[in-house]
């Protein structure tokens, strides 16, 4: 996808080179494989010496082939094996996979107030709960399996926190860092992981030093700080979304080996028996490549986990907006989108005669305010033998040096040849003095280059400033440092980025499931970047970056506060909590939108934008059972031999259903509805069942359709009466239409109010075939 490292020039550009370099190393070198054996047997004695001897009886090797050995929430390991040994282990009794080890990819203040204003539900007279109030005491416990933490920040200090509750049964591991690392109340756990778990390697530690897995830690469950700022923009309160809740960190990337399936099962392992109640994920693998469920590295550690009662979060994935590109898509995985808040990040440009073109960066320019720099179209600096293109795409190599020195040049950004970092260091090299990049893309997201002048503007905008070139014979401008503008409208907008729909699992699951913020978002960061400083600067505490990456620990944060809230709570009740109670419209009170302005549908945003106010006030759940998950692998075409192998708990008397094809999966009880292979004349029933949590007294709910022009859509019945709290009472909706295939896929929504609360369930019904793998 184009801009990844245009969006986040530290971060990404660095993330992506090492975990990239990781990748290759580990395949050539390693010869890594994931063996997974399913669910944890009771009773077993030491897993690592059966699984040795397993290894030794096939390959007569070592007993240290073994890597990694897992036997709290499921069972199985990961050893050292050539691709002849691993295909005749997988013969063995007892192994439900084996696959080569994959590495997979890392995916604030103003954030957590936008969606407090975004927020318009009335739910009664009584004050609506706080998600994030200071005196909000949590004993949730949050597991952020990512690159770290910087323990030092102030988001994690544990001022008036409460014991460290007493069924926490983790461990704080320093490593190598003892002398500096510690734990405390707030971070009561850490671990971290490598491939060679037996050895502890110099500088091996849970310390963040990518600054990746203190932002999204913060971002979920940081202690409020007052006067947080990234050197002075964004200024205000950083504060978590569940500040009351504790952290349990869990490193499972690192630059020797990035984040590998083999470390990201362990700490699943570890987590479920630490006794997490909420685990974050911002990693995944890329668009394109789907694996099988059995090997999925998140897809099993997380279909365990939400066994043993422990809700998973994880990110959507940054390959948007190609159709098809949302990743952790397993229905047991709760899938986030990110979104835009209603704080932008303007680098103006004034031109000669003081005409002002917004622009969209973070920089700290110290450039005059008056526009006297000359200005030039980076096409018009070309060498004489150059490539037209390469030239006006700023490329180094293209450029004339006595046609840049001093001035500020424009760029397109359409080659996907080089980053605008690469722009930028190539102008500044040839004595530029500012750089004007036209990206329509990133132009939404602000990123950060350091002192250098340089903004990145739309198409539309780079019209009016070539309009304003060609038209004077000396152009001239100037590049404003960056300012921060809040109650930015149109927002939440869908990013560009953001990994979209439909499922490339199955159609007959809608994903992504929600969106949150996930642009320009302060958060806590390690303390020790002097490459993310600007020259003359110390250092950031906070940070401003962007990704899927971030939208994930605002969901996070919000189902620590419902399971504290509701602690009888399912991580499937949880789910739709937020699902149902979602909102679809911007803070013009019109349609959600997508970055470039169009509408924005199901596939972009899942149910909508989360709402902080109303998922803390649930009427009625879909509950998506055990029951549901194993008629799901028995749809996509597993077997029931196998299906026994992986599942904890199944009914003596479980057997797939007959009609175990895909199509199903459309019937499991998910908050959502997505219904493919649609035939509008022989139409399609899909049934669903809530279950009232509001109370015991008695109330009817009465149900409404928003259906698209030309489906039709019937629900039966159209009131639902409950008696008492827990109750449950089914309902089926039929879709029919006279188009047949329907041209396009179609979004609608079904709602149940009761004059309190209102439980919508968003449809996608399609007539393209799915498929599951």
């Amino acid at each position: 996808m184009k801009g990844l490292v245009v969006l986040f020039p530290v971060l990404f550009l660095f993330l992506g080179s090492f975990f990239g370099d990781a990748r290759a190393a580990q395949g050539s070198k390693n010869g890594v494989y994931i063996v997974y054996m399913g669910a944890a047997a009771s009773g077993k004695g030491s897993l690592r010496d059966d699984h040795a001897q397993l290894l030794a009886s096939m390959l007569k090797r070592k007993k240290n082939s073994i890597i990694r050995s897992y036997k709290n929430g499921f069972s199985g390991f990961a050893a050292r094996l050539s691709a002849e040994e691993a295909h005749a282990l997988s013969k063995k009794p007892g192994v439900v996979s084996i696959f080569p080890d994959p590495v997979l990819q890392l995916h604030t203040t103003r954030s957590w107030d936008f969606l407090k204003i975004q927020t318009d539900v009335l739910i009664d007279s009584v004050p609506s709960p706080s998600l994030n109030s200071q005196d909000q005491e949590s004993d949730t416990i949050i597991g952020i399996l990512d690159t770290g933490v910087w323990p030092e920040s102030e988001s994690f200090n544990d001022k008036d926190m409460g014991p460290i509750p007493t069924r926490w049964k983790g461990t704080c591991n320093a490593g190598n860092d003892n002398v500096s690392f510690s734990c405390n109340r707030k971070i009561i756990g850490a671990r971290f992981y490598d491939i060679e778990d037996d050895v502890v390697a110099k500088g091996q530690s849970p310390r963040d030093m990518v600054g990746h897995g203190t932002h999204v830690a913060s971002t979920a469950a940081g202690q409020a700080v007052q006067g947080a700022s990234y050197y002075g923009l964004a200024a205000g309160t950083a504060i978590g979304g569940s500040p009351g809740s504790r952290i349990a960190v869990y490193r499972v990337c690192s630059p020797e080996y990035g984040c590998t399936g083999s470390n990201i099962l362990a700490a699943f392992d570890d987590a479920i028996a630490d006794g997490v109640d909420v685990l974050s994920l911002s990693l995944g693998g890329s668009a394109g490549i789907v694996r099988p469920l059995t090997d999925d590295p998140i897809a099993l550690g997380a279909f365990h986990a939400v066994e043993h009662g422990i809700t998973v979060v994880c990110s959507a994935g940054n390959d948007g907006p190609s159709s098809g590109s949302v990743v952790n898509f397993a229905p047991w995985i709760f899938t986030v989108a990110a979104s835009t808040i209603d704080r932008d990040f303007e680098s103006d440009i004034v031109l000669g005669g003081n005409k002002v073109i917004k622009g969209e960066s973070i920089n700290f320019s110290n450039l005059q305010k008056s526009p006297v720099y000359p200005l030039i179209y980076a096409k018009s600096a070309k060498k004489d033998d150059a490539n037209e293109n390469a030239a006006r795409n700023c490329d180094l190599d293209s450029l004339a040096g006595a046609l840049v020195k001093g001035k500020i040049v424009l760029c397109d950004n359409d080659d996907d040849m080089g980053s605008v970092v690469d722009k930028k260091d190539g102008v500044k090299s040839l004595g530029g003095v500012g750089v004007i990049v036209i990206d329509d893309q990133s132009r939404a997201v602000a990123s950060s280059y350091g002192t250098f002048p340089l903004t990145v503007i739309s198409s539309k905008e780079a019209a009016e400033i070539l309009a304003y070139i060609n038209s004077k014979r000396n152009p001239v401008a100037t590049i404003l440092p960056t300012v921060s503008v809040t109650k930015y409208k149109p927002a939440p907008a869908i990013a560009y980025f953001s990994a979209r729909g439909p499922s490339p699992l199955t159609r007959n699951i809608l994903k992504p499931d929600i969106t949150a913020p996930g642009v320009n978002i302060l958060a806590a960061w390690m303390g020790n970047d002097t490459g993310e400083a600007p020259e003359g600067k110390e250092p950031p505490l906070f940070n401003v970056i962007s990704g899927t990456s971030m939208s994930c620990p605002h969901i996070s944060g919000v189902v620590a506060a419902i399971k504290h809230q509701n602690p009888t709570f399912s991580p499937s009740e949880i789910k739709s909590v937020v699902m149902t109670t979602a909102t679809q419209t911007n803070n013009l009170r019109a349609p959600i939108t997508t970055n470039s302005g169009a509408a924005a549908t199901p596939y972009d945003f899942g149910a909508g934008e989360v709402s902080t106010t109303a998922s803390l006030q649930p009427g009625l759940v879909y509950e998506t059972t055990t029951l549901d998950y194993l008629n799901f692998l028995c749809y996509c075409g597993y077997d029931l031999s196998k299906i026994k192998m992986i599942a904890t708990t199944i009914p003596k008397d479980f057997a797939c259903p007959k009609d175990s094809g895909v199509d199903s999966i459309s019937n499991i009880n998910y908050p959502s509805i997505a219904v493919s292979s649609f035939d509008g004349k022989e139409g399609r029933t899909i049934s669903r069942t809530v279950t009232n949590v509001a109370g015991n007294n008695e109330t009817i709910y009465t149900v409404a359709v928003d259906a698209p022009q030309g489906l039709n859509v019937k629900v039966i019945p159209e009131e639902l009466q409950f008696t008492k709290s827990g109750q449950k009472l089914s309902y089926q909706v039929t879709f029919t239409s006279a188009l047949s295939p329907l041209k396009e896929d179609v979004f609608g929504s079904i709602t149940w109010s009761n004059g309190k609360y209102k439980v919508r369930s968003l449809f996608v019904v399609s007539s393209k075939s799915s498929k599951s793998y």
